[in-house]
């Protein structure tokens, strides 16, 4: 039986390239080689597309992909190069340029099934205001917030934020993930540095209210009927679970399952499953929720590309369900080519 090719796609032009690096290191060990193929592509910084490595049998762990740091100039290819008939792609690319609706609508223009969600839902999970809105209307609960976009009056947007919210408060730029580029303000100073540092990755800022809470995550699986796991843990060494405590001091540890309160994580699996549905989401997500002291329950992200590391919650999460790392890769494939062949099927 001739096997059937993944496409990994990684890098990216986002600060957050070098996870989509680890998650595509740690994919390419983890697939069924029994059954795929694997052929990796890099994508630049600059944005340029490189042929890398393929794999027929599983690499071992010395096994390096390209970074930016190892670029070979013979190996760029059109960006166009990648399509192969009847292959899946899976766009193991975090933040901008990569989760936020860019490359799906690219793939969709090539005609390849993909992992993950759509172009739609990508853009919206992509953009903490927007989702923020979304989920509103849907009834799910949230932090207070308010937003500052680059050009209105700052202080106007600073004298609201005194009035809704209280210190702490986190202030987020709209189109990031991996805690690029959030901090933490305790004083009206510390508040407009933390939006000055914001502004360094997006023109839309996202300023919500402190909650002293535990973070807990749900993942999420399917197209039409969508599954969700048992809640796990962030477990963290440190006030803050930034990028730098997240993927570099790795000052984290998980529980999974999470202990929590059984009618607490009915509620949670309900949320997560409702956030899913209301950005008309497909394929996978990870959704952040705050359980907070006193006990009320907001919904923080939802992550439709979370990472893949071999450290990450997602597919932790599968595994205590009883769905391996290799065959939950499996049923991510027959995902993308059920939504290929439905989005196909609608172009009447």
């Amino acid at each position: 039986m001739s096997k059937q090719t993944i496409v990994l796609l990684y890098g990216g032009r986002s600060a957050e390239r070098e996870v989509s690096v680890l998650s595509a290191e740690s994919v390419m060990r983890a697939i069924n080689y029994d059954k795929f193929h694997v052929k990796t592509y890099f994508i630049s910084q600059a944005g340029d597309f490189y042929k890398t490595q393929e794999f027929t049998v599983q690499p071992s762990e010395s096994e390096k992909l390209m970074t930016n740091a190892s670029l070979d100039a013979s190996l760029k290819i059109k960006a166009s190069d990648i399509y192969e008939d009847k292959a899946v792609v899976f766009p193991l690319l975090h933040g901008p340029m990569g989760e936020d609706g860019s490359i799906q609508g690219f793939l969709e223009i090539l005609k390849m099934p993909y992992v993950g969600t759509n172009i739609l839902s990508s853009s919206v999970a992509m953009d903490k205001i927007t989702t923020k809105r979304v989920l509103e209307s849907a009834g799910i609960p949230q932090v207070n917030y308010t937003v500052y976009i680059e050009g209105n009056d700052l202080e106007d947007c600073i004298t609201e934020t005194l009035e809704t919210l209280s210190f702490p408060i986190f202030v987020k730029p709209a189109n990031m993930g991996s805690s690029v580029g959030i901090s933490k303000a305790e004083s009206i100073e510390g508040l407009r540095e933390a939006i000055a540092l914001a502004l360094k990755y997006d023109s839309r800022i996202l300023i919500e209210q402190g909650v002293v809470a535990r973070e807990i995550e749900v993942g999420l699986l399917g197209n039409t009927k969508v599954a969700s796991t048992l809640p796990g843990e962030v477990i963290k060494d440190v006030a803050f679970y930034d990028y730098q405590a997240k993927y570099i001091d790795n000052k984290i540890s998980m529980a999974i399952p999470a202990t929590i309160d059984e009618g607490i994580t009915s509620q949670m699996r309900y949320f997560a499953e409702q956030a899913f549905k209301a950005i008309g989401a497909c394929g996978l997500s990870r959704c952040d929720f705050f359980l907070a002291e006193d006990g009320n329950l907001y919904l923080n992200e939802l992550n439709t590309m979370p990472g893949f590391t071999q450290w990450s919650m997602y597919p932790l999460l599968w595994d205590n369900m009883g769905l391996s790392y290799s065959d939950l890769i499996e049923e991510l494939v027959s995902l993308a080519e059920e939504m290929f062949q439905k989005r196909e099927s609608h172009l009447i």
